[in-house]
């Protein structure tokens, strides 16, 4: 597969509703009530319940997954978490809005894609990026 340097991917979307959390919280075993229980995330200063870390990093993780074919071409991922996803209790939940762009080859058969993640307009997930392989 040949990739451009400056190559866009196609953006994807993804609602995160309450449901989703409790999901993942059984799928990860992260129970933490900051995810689940109103209370306890204002008590502990959030505006509300949040989404998991880990459950936004995944979803910013499909566009490359989509993008490529297959999960396993991603040889690295990382970020670091720089504001919560606030998930409200309704039906639409959250909206992540996810864009990236192909930055550079590595010449080693990966590309660098850099990934932002946003919610409500800001940025999620800092400095968050794959290598992935190509060929």
């Amino acid at each position: 597969m040949t990739v451009e340097i400056g190559t866009e991917l196609p953006p994807l979307s993804v609602r995160l509703t309450r449901a989703d959390l409790v999901r993942y919280a059984g799928a990860s075993l992260d129970f933490n009530p900051i995810h689940w229980n109103e209370k306890t995330a204002k008590e502990v200063g959030l505006p509300d319940v949040i989404a998991h870390g880990m459950l936004t990093m995944a979803v910013a993780s499909r566009i490359v997954a989509e993008w490529i074919g297959d999960p396993g071409a991603i040889v690295e991922y990382g970020c670091r978490f720089g504001r919560p996803v606030v998930v409200p209790n309704d039906d639409e939940g959250a909206l992540v809005e996810v864009t990236a762009k192909v930055t550079k080859d590595l010449e080693d058969g990966t590309v660098k894609v850099n990934i932002n993640a946003a919610f409500e307009g800001k940025s999620v997930l800092t400095g968050a990026f794959a290598r992935v392989r190509v060929s």
